[in-house]
């Protein structure tokens, strides 16, 4: 008897999903080195985008912080049509091509890929994409192997991002149930979430951050308010100005929303996720102030986590968008006019200039995701 390595061990390790399939790419490239990419984008069936999620790029990476309407893209959707992977061992034959994503694999040089699309219980989730820049690189012998790791990185992903999505799932039940679903519709949830991946993805070229950080603050971001489910409704819903005895129970929500999310975490086993605190940090510290007078620690400026500052301006511009009991719904000139005002003091000044900056697509979002209470 001997002990034996196994060549996968890493994935059983507590590594984000990016660092697992950068792993899976340096063993894959001892049996084919001409493999030089491997890269997933996730679907989003509510706007129809293919968004970048994670890659394998060793040198300059041809697609990040991108999207892309998938019902526009011939070759894919044709993948989707067939339920087969799709081989181009030439990829000049989209040199004409004037779409963004044709030109930028071109410009890298890759001459040849295989696409195989991820399905979980024949829902579709997404891509995985294996490029060389070397042509004729896919063939059947290469293809048969390809298919097997084709399958792991996909269930890889499916199985993490699953579970995320079935525990967020489960708190939009909690919330239902609870009289939340007054208070917060699941349009205004929708909206803030989009202008959240709107800031966060304007904001990554600058700050250095990846597509998996900006698919996680959009993932994560309905969780914000989830604490307020445990306050009263007297005072959820209550109309007139709030005592101070009632205002300090209402500023309680953060804290129990972290608590809310630690126990979820616990019972769905994803406390050791390596990114998971991004989830706490949206719950816990989105009503800090950029001036240390937000609450619940008084954090200020850079203290404050990147995630809660991006949420507190997408959740604030919402407010002022939508109707209240209380207020009409301020015009998006209004309402940016109002976030200048807060910017460096309250919110953060380059994440409220993100999403001003952005104007067209805040519209687009408001368009698409209309609610009783939106503009």
């Amino acid at each position: 008897m001997h002990a034996h390595q196994d060549i996968l061990h890493e994935l059983n390790k507590n590594l984000t999903l990016t660092e697992k399939l950068r792993s899976v790419h340096s063993i894959l490239k001892k049996e084919f080195d001409f493999i030089d990419r491997i890269a997933v984008a996730l679907y989003d069936a509510k706007t129809d985008l293919l968004k970048t999620f994670s890659h394998s790029s060793g040198g300059a990476a041809p697609l990040i912080r991108y999207q892309a309407t998938l019902s526009d893209s011939r070759s894919l959707t044709e993948i989707l049509k067939t339920g087969h992977p799709r081989v181009i061992n030439d990829l000049t034959v989209f040199a004409p091509g004037q779409r963004e994503h044709t030109k930028r694999i071109s410009e890298q040089g890759y001459g040849s890929s295989y696409t195989m699309p991820m399905y979980m219980n024949g829902l579709f989730f997404g891509f995985v994409f294996f490029d060389s820049q070397k042509k004729y690189s896919f063939v059947p012998d290469v293809l048969h192997v390809l298919d097997l790791y084709g399958h792991l990185i996909s269930l890889t992903f499916i199985n993490e991002l699953m579970t995320i999505r079935t525990m967020l799932a489960t708190v939009k039940a909690a919330r239902n149930i609870t009289a939340q679903r007054d208070l917060e519709t699941g349009a205004h949830l929708d909206r803030m979430s989009y202008y959240s991946r709107l800031i966060a993805k304007h904001l990554a070229e600058k700050l250095g951050l990846d597509d998996e950080f900006v698919e996680r603050v959009f993932l994560y971001s309905p969780l914000h308010d989830i604490g307020k489910i445990g306050v009263p409704d007297a005072i959820l819903r209550k109309r007139e100005k709030l005592s101070r005895e009632e205002f300090e129970e209402m500023k309680s929500h953060t804290l129990k929303g972290r608590e809310i999310i630690d126990q979820m975490l616990e019972d769905f086993g994803l406390e050791s996720l390596p990114h998971i605190e991004t989830m706490r940090n949206i719950a816990e510290y989105h009503h800090e102030s950029i001036d240390g007078k937000g609450y619940p620690e008084g954090l200020k400026g850079d203290q404050i986590p990147l995630e809660a500052r991006i949420i507190a301006v997408a959740d604030i511009f919402d407010a002022l968008t939508s109707r209240r009991p209380y207020k009409g719904a301020w015009s998006n000139e209004q309402a940016f006019l109002m976030l200048r005002e807060l910017a460096g003091h309250q919110l953060d000044r380059d994440c409220v200039e993100a999403l001003i900056q952005n104007a067209d697509s805040v519209e687009e979002i408001q368009s698409r995701f209309k609610g009783k209470e939106a503009v």
